[in-house]
C-alpha cells in the first residue's frame, strides 16, 4: 500500500507532555521542510529511560519541563519532503533520525566530538520537541537511509545502539577481552552486543530482573550475574580469576561499562575493572554527588571515562544491524499506538521485570 502523506501546513497529531503524568493530544501544523532539511513522516519511536523520567517527574537535573513539550526521541519514518539542496535522500525514502544536531562550527564538532558541543539541539529535551508526533522536519545531514533488509522498528533503535557503539569505542574493547555490563536493560544489551562485534569474548551481563538476564543470555552474554541474588563484584572477580589465574581480589574485566543509572552500580563498575583496566560510565545516577572509592580505583589506576551521547555512530551502528551483527529486534518485547502514549509510558516505567523496550506505533 502507498503511502500517503500530509503537506506542510495541514495539521497533524501530537502526544504533549504538560506536566507530571499529563499528556495531552493536541493538532499541530506539519512543519515546513527549509532548506536542507528534511519532513519525515513518523512510523516508530522507541520509549527511553529519558522519556518516562521526564514524564514521572517533570525534569532530569538542569533540564525542566516548564511549556509544552512533546517526548520522544528514538525514531524512524518515511521521507515526506526536502528542502532546498537536500540530496542524500528524497520522498519515499525510509530514514532513521540521529535526534541531536549542532552548529557544526565550534571546536568540539571540528575535531569530531560534537556531542560536547554547547549549542546541541536534542530532540525531546526541553524546549526541543520530540517525535511522539505525526511529522517531523530535521536537518539532512542527520537523517540516514536504512537499507531495505532493515525494518522501521530496528531503524529507531539505531539511537541506543549509537550510546552502545560510543561506550565500547571510548573503553577501547579490543579481541579477547573480557568485558561486564552493569545493567542488562536496552542500552546495556546493546552495550554487550557491541563489545562482543568489537572482539570481547568474555561477556557478563549484570542485573536484578531474571527476565533481562534471559534476554542478554540470548544475546551473547557468555555469563549472567542476579545481583539480588549474589554479589556482583565477587561473582565478577571469580570469573576473570579462571581466566587470569590471579586470586579472585586481584582479577577483574579488561573493561567494565555502568549502563543502570544507580550508585550501586557505579561502585561495582569500578571496582570490578582489573588492575589497569577500564571504567566507562553511561548510566546517569538520580544523584550528581556519589561517593565512590577513588583511592582502590586510582591505586589500580583504572581509568574512569564519562560518556555523554555519541558522535558519528549512526553509520557503524545502521552497518552492524544490516550484517547481523547486533539484534535489535529482541529488544522490542511491547508495542502501543500514538494514541496510547501514555500507557506505554507508564507501562515501560512499572513493568521493569516483563519487559525490555517498549515502541510506539506512529502509524
Amino acid at each position: 500500500m502507498a503511502t500517503t502523506f500530509k503537506s506542510p501546513g495541514d495539521t497533524m497529531q501530537a502526544a504533549v507532555l504538560h506536566g507530571i503524568r499529563d499528556i495531552r493530544f493536541e493538532q499541530r501544523p506539519v512543519p515546513k521542510p527549509g532548506p536542507h532539511e528534511v519532513l519525515v513522516k513518523i512510523q516508530r519511536v522507541g520509549v527511553c529511560g529519558s522519556d518516562v523520567h521526564y514524564y514521572t517527574h517533570g525534569r532530569i537535573g538542569d533540564f525542566v519541563v516548564s511549556s509544552p513539550l512533546i517526548l520522544g526521541h528514538e525514531s524512524s519514518g518515511i521521507v515526506a519532503a526536502v528542502g532546498e539542496n537536500v540530496t542524500k535522500v528524497k520522498p519515499g525514502d525510509r530514514v532513521t533520525l540521529e535526534p541531536g544536531y549542532t552548529c557544526r562550527r565550534c571546536y568540539y564538532c571540528k575535531t569530531g566530538r560534537y556531542n560536547l558541543c554547547p549549542d546541541v539541539v536534542f530532540m525531546a529535551t526541553p524546549p526541543v520537541d520530540g517525535a511522539f508526533c505525526e511529522y517531523v522536519a530535521w536537518p539532512d545531514d542527520f537523517v540516514f537511509p536504512i537499507p531495505d533488509s532493515m525494518t522501521l522498528e530496528e531503524a529507531a533503535l539505531i539511537e541506543p545502539l549509537s550510546v552502545a557503539v560510543w561506550a565500547v569505542k571510548r573503553g577501547e574493547v579490543q579481541p579477547g577481552h573480557s568485558v561486564a555490563v552493569f545493567g542488562a536493560g536496552p542500552i546495556g544489551c546493546a552495550t554487550l552486543q557491541a563489545a562482543k562485534a568489537a572482539g570481547a569474548t568474555v561477556l557478563i551481563a549484570v542485573d536484578v530482573e531474571p527476565y533481562r538476564l534471559q534476554i542478554a543470555q540470548k544475546l551473547g552474554a557468555t555469563h549472567t550475574i542476579n545481583a539480588r541474588e549474589t554479589d556482583a563484584l565477587a561473582a565478577v572477580q571469580e570469573i576473570t580469576s579462571s581466566i587470569t589465574g590471579f586470586p579472585p581480589k586481584l582479577s577483574g574485566v579488561d573493561v567494565a561499562f555502568e549502563t543502570a543509572g544507580t550508585v550501586q552500580t557505579c561502585r561495582n563498575t569500578l571496582a570490578a575493572a582489573r588492575p589497569g583496566g577500564v571504567a566507562v560510565l553511561v548510566g546517569l545516577p538520580p544523584e550528581p554527588m556519589v561517593e565512590l572509592d577513588i583511592v582502590s580505583a586510582a591505586s589500580k589506576e583504572i581509568d574512569i571515562r564519562g560518556q555523554f551521547r555519541y558522535a558519528n555512530c549512526y553509520p557503524a551502528a545502521i552497518d552492524l544491524v544490516a550484517k547481523g551483527r547486533v539484534d535489535l529486534k529482541s529488544l522490542v518485547t511491547h508495542h502501543f499506538p500514538l494514541q496510547q502514549v501514555e500507557q506505554a509510558l507508564s507501562f515501560a516505567d512499572e513493568n521493569k521485570s516483563s519487559s525490555m523496550k517498549v515502541v510506539v506505533d506512529v502509524e
